[in-house]
């Protein structure tokens, strides 16, 4: 019997807090040392999304691979095999196939398969989706109030520029120039591939000094219609 030690961690936060890769990676230790026991070998998904399908996920992809009949995969919290109970239920069915067992160092109602044990995994992934979405639903909130201030939210738009503060956005006068021709040309009912055709022609060109196709000036238009 194996026991295959995972570690996932989603951001750069992450890695430097307590649920880093490396207290993580001891807390797997610990949990085989207090057995007698020593891992066998480690797999991580590092800067990686626990809500993302398993195929974007190639550490826990490649560490139940590992695993062969009566082996143990280890984790040091449950929410490290994904914040999204369907994919976590998706990781216990394939850890099954392999009559293998998935272990928290935590424990987490892990150690065995009686009512009470499936129920508090249960309860823990539910709380682990809870949390997800609000840590989701606080952060687009947080963004949208830094955009009502004119503060600079992911990339810069199109027709802005960063301001000398480095936070707020101001017009950028070229950009806005070129952006009411394009309205302007759709407005008189000129489709998207002309509008290229046209922008090009005149040599008003994007921001990187690439002419327009159909795609670039299509999500121009759709930037403007949501800003």
């Amino acid at each position: 019997m194996k026991i295959i030690g995972y570690i996932r961690v989603s951001t750069d936060q992450q890695s430097e807090s307590s649920l880093g890769l490396e207290a993580q990676k001891k807390a797997i230790e610990d949990y085989a040392l207090k057995r007698g026991r020593s891992i066998d070998g480690f797999y991580q998904d590092e800067g990686i999304s626990g809500s993302l399908s398993l195929d974007k996920r190639p550490g826990i992809l490649n560490a139940i691979s590992a695993l062969e009949k009566g082996d143990i995969l280890a984790i040091a919290k449950r929410d490290r095999l994904g914040r999204d109970p369907f994919i976590v239920a998706m990781i216990e069915s394939a850890v099954a196939r392999k009559v293998a067992q998935i272990i928290s160092a935590a424990g987490e109602g892990t150690d065995n398969d009686d009512p009470s044990s499936i129920l508090t995994r249960r309860m823990i992934d539910a709380f682990s989706e809870y949390e997800r979405l609000i840590i989701k639903a606080r952060t687009k909130a947080a963004l949208r109030i830094k955009k009502e201030k004119g503060q600079r939210v992911g990339h810069i738009p199109y027709g802005y520029k960063l301001a000398q503060d480095g936070i707020h956005l101001e017009h950028n006068n070229q950009e806005q120039y070129t952006l009411k021709q394009i309205n302007i040309l759709r407005k008189q009912g000129c489709s998207i591939r002309e509008i290229a055709f046209i922008m090009n022609k005149k040599q008003l060109f994007n921001r990187d000094q690439s002419k327009w196709n159909h795609a670039s000036i299509f999500r121009i238009l759709k930037s403007a219609c949501s800003s």
